[in-house]
């Protein structure tokens, strides 16, 4: 039942895509969402550690430091999606991480004869472009790049993110240090463009973003920490459901026939991913464990 708080997660960080969507609409710097995406993950983390004696010294700076430039990156043009394209659209374009993870194994990770992986890849890429085709204006197409880069991006800083808990790293100083690698960002951003929010409406959706993405993190965290492994990795894509009922209801989001069948191509693909990596780890657990 642990991975039930999954499905909290997911409409947490559905929530969060559609506060930006808001706070950019009304005026806010994408520089601005960022700084405050991160905030209220650095105020907890930091103060439940000094609360809790625990350091903050990480055990490799240099893995931090890749995850951070990944996901940093990867964050940034997720958000410039999100404030550019239709909700669902944009949420799909950044759940193409397993795709890109899969398409990685199959071509550089030996895993050429792998035929799941090769139907994942196809699934997956077919999805991306039923998503695409009758979602995307001429003026947008920037947006969708850069929002399939967040997907990409992301990838690797789950890479890295497994790197990190291979070293014994725990998962809160590894939230924390990106949480102010996010924030410096931000503050980097505001210090090249000034600060130019004052609309109490979009000074209240950066909050609301933030708060959504503490909680969704948190609740992503106790899911992954407490409940099943393969059943809370695959809860994850319900996301883009919640995003595509709250474009729907919002914003009037009416995606045609071929975009809902490219998010179910995508969310099939990413299911079918994360199913072969969690077998394929079983599996080596057990030749291990019978040698």
């Amino acid at each position: 039942m642990q991975s039930l708080w999954m499905l909290l997660a997911c409409a947490m960080f559905a929530a969060m895509g559609a506060f930006v969507k808001v706070a950019a609409d009304i005026g806010a710097t994408l520089p601005e969402i960022v700084l405050f995406r991160g905030i209220p993950s650095v105020l907890l983390l930091y103060f439940w550690a000094r609360a809790t004696r625990r350091t903050i010294r990480p055990s490799s700076w240099r893995l931090h430091v890749w995850r951070n430039l990944s996901g940093i990156t990867s964050m940034w043009l997720g958000f410039f999606a999100l404030s550019r394209l239709p909700l669902p659209t944009a949420v799909s374009l950044n759940y193409t991480a397993p795709l890109f993870i899969a398409g990685w194994m199959l071509f550089f990770g030996g895993a050429q004869r792998d035929p799941v992986r090769v139907l994942a890849v196809l699934a997956g890429f077919l999805g991306v472009l039923g998503v695409l085709r009758p979602s995307i204006q001429h003026d947008q197409w920037i947006a969708a790049l850069m929002g399939l880069g967040a997907g990409g991006l992301a990838a690797v800083a789950m890479m890295q993110i497994r790197q990190l808990g291979q070293i014994g790293e725990p998962e809160w100083r590894t939230v924390l240090l990106f949480s102010l690698g996010v924030c410096l960002s931000g503050l980097g951003g505001i210090a090249l463009q000034g600060w130019r929010t004052t609309d109490p409406l979009a000074l209240l959706a950066l909050v609301g973003l933030g708060v959504a993405g503490l909680v969704g993190q948190l609740a992503m965290t106790r899911a992954f920490g407490l409940g099943s492994t393969l059943l809370t990795a695959a809860l994850q894509y319900m996301t883009i459901i919640f995003a595509a009922l709250i474009g729907v209801l919002f914003w009037g989001d009416r995606p045609a026939p071929l975009a809902w069948a490219g998010m179910a191509l995508i969310i099939g693909s990413g299911l079918l991913s994360v199913w072969r990596t969690y077998t394929e780890a079983r599996a080596l657990r057990g030749v291990r464990g019978a040698a």
